[in-house]
């Protein structure tokens, strides 16, 4: 009689340790993930709480004393018949009570909306968002080093690569459409090129007053209606509406009125640089930061009380040794830290800048002023973390390769958001009893080590934990290889988001500069 056959034992592990890894690799379910968008930070607070009272005061008193000038006259009538004061010298001036006034009406707990309902974005308390964004003018290429003016394509490119990237939590525009002169095109290009490109959340700027309808038209072709668009807005207007110190910017005001007509999300973007044209001390870069952007509660509540906008302080730092910009410095990750407080002491949704690096290639210096920047603004609750990722030269050029890098560095910074959960269950010696006193005296094997693998643990997909032997093995890979393969195999596969008609519809109507 034939004895049956014994399967060795190391095939029986092999089989197991296979299945295993494919139960890993499958997705998880959204609320399994170890990491994801609108984490709750806040751990993390520089300013106390009489600090924050303090940058409130002074702010109202700017607001009072110095106001703002060079508002459009449709502007001033708003702000006026709210209660503003236009002055012999031409500048309004906000009494408090019409700022604490405006700030009851402002919207809270907004959403702004994806294409995409799982790409929605709740931006309340201290709910952490990263995404892209930034007016690049060149192109980096980590290889060669060499830089080029960016294009269109170069826009496109990166919205689809945003779309596969899961820590990029919404795309705005990161770099500027050098290709495209006339500046009607630009605008068309500049939206279509990141709709078309991803079906997360999408902020574009426009140049002109006359160029918000024509936009438009492109929004609601690819919603299927003006009422679709406006039930669910999926792009919002980044709108530098300050020209700091303390001036209204006048062109970018007047569309910033027409994209509220027209139903669109707004970010109030105030941009000084401290030590050139916000003062140097962090403190005071900070309250002249939010007196503008109290300012721009006025404007847009006077036009449409409650509507959805974002409290964009984006103060930078300068370099006091030459005055030139540093985003990726210490006192950058401080001023954003700080503004977070600032929003979250208005209860106001908030956005600011974090993750550039003043390097010009992805290196060892990105990694440190990407990383510390990120990870202070994530632990302190920004909703909103802008120019996360792909950054370089203090916002002159952009990187795809480093985008797809900053992937992994946003999943860290998510991580340390999270924090540590202490419950029953993770707290429980029960492991530790069976693996002393009964097991083999280790916990790799464990019920609770494998299930906590995919749920509590943040792997990066192009950082490199091989040891020594097994990177020699593998003939020594780089990073910036892998993320370029990365890249290219993603956009080999990445098509575009609108479908085929619509597409089409557009591009017969209005010139792209992509494909």
């Amino acid at each position: 009689m034939a004895q049956p056959v014994e399967t060795p034992r190391k095939a029986l592990r092999t089989g197991g340790r296979a299945a295993r890894r494919a139960a890993r690799a499958a997705p998880l379910a959204d609320d399994l993930r170890p990491v994801r968008a609108g984490m709750e930070g806040g751990q993390y607070r520089p300013l106390t709480t009489e600090g924050m009272a303090r940058i409130h005061e002074a702010a109202l008193e700017a607001l009072e004393v110095i106001g703002l000038s060079q508002a459009p006259q449709s502007g001033v009538d708003a702000m006026v018949a709210a209660g503003a004061v236009q002055g012999d010298d031409g500048r309004l001036r906000f009494p408090r009570a019409l700022v604490e006034d405006m700030l009851a009406k402002a919207a809270r707990g907004i959403t702004l909306y994806g294409r995409d309902p799982k790409h929605h974005l709740t931006l309340e308390g201290t709910r952490v968002h990263f995404g892209t964004a930034g007016a690049a003018v060149h192109m980096v290429d980590p290889v060669t080093g060499d830089y080029r003016e960016s294009t269109a394509q170069d826009l496109y490119d990166a919205a689809r690569l945003v779309q596969h990237l899961d820590n990029v939590h919404f795309f705005q525009r990161p770099m500027v459409c050098r290709d495209v002169t006339d500046n009607l095109e630009m605008d068309l290009n500049t939206l279509y090129a990141s709709v078309s490109g991803t079906t997360k959340h999408v902020g574009t700027s426009i140049f002109d007053p006359a160029h918000v309808d024509p936009c438009f038209e492109i929004l609601h072709e690819v919603a299927g209606g003006e009422a679709a668009w406006r039930a669910m807005p999926f792009v919002s207007n980044s709108n530098c509406f300050v020209v700091p110190p303390m001036k209204f910017a006048t062109e970018s005001c007047l569309v910033m009125e027409g994209c509220i007509r027209a139903g669109m999300p707004v970010l109030l973007l105030s941009a000084g640089q401290a030590g050139a044209t916000a003062p140097a001390p962090i403190a005071t870069a900070i309250v002249q930061a939010v007196a503008e952007c109290l300012a721009g509660v006025v404007y847009v509540n006077a036009i449409a009380p409650g509507h959805p906008a974002v409290f964009g302080t984006w103060p930078f730092v300068s370099d006091l040794r030459t005055g030139a910009m540093s985003g990726g410095s210490a006192e950058q990750a401080l001023l954003t830290a700080g503004c977070a407080q600032m929003h979250q002491f208005y209860g106001l949704p908030g956005g600011a800048a974090a993750g550039i690096s003043d390097s010009k290639l992805p290196d060892m210096q990105a990694g440190w002023e990407q990383g510390i920047t990120n990870v202070m603004a994530g632990l302190s609750g920004l909703n909103m973390v802008y120019e996360a990722a792909g950054m370089h030269a203090s916002l002159l050029g952009y990187c795809l390769e480093s985008l797809v890098l900053g992937d992994d560095i946003l999943g860290q910074a998510m991580r340390a958001v999270r924090g540590i959960d202490v419950t029953e269950d993770s707290v429980s010696i029960e492991t530790m009893r069976q693996v002393c006193l009964e097991g083999p005296g280790h916990y790799l094997g464990s019920d609770q080590t494998l299930k906590l693998m995919q749920t509590e643990y943040v792997y990066p997909v192009v950082g490199n934990r091989m040891s020594p032997k097994e990177w020699e093995e593998a003939q020594r890979p780089r990073l910036l290889d892998k993320a370029r393969a990365r890249k290219e195999d993603i956009l080999s596969k990445a098509t575009c988001t609108v479908d085929p008609a619509t597409d089409r519809a557009i591009r017969a109507r209005f010139r792209m500069h992509f494909d």
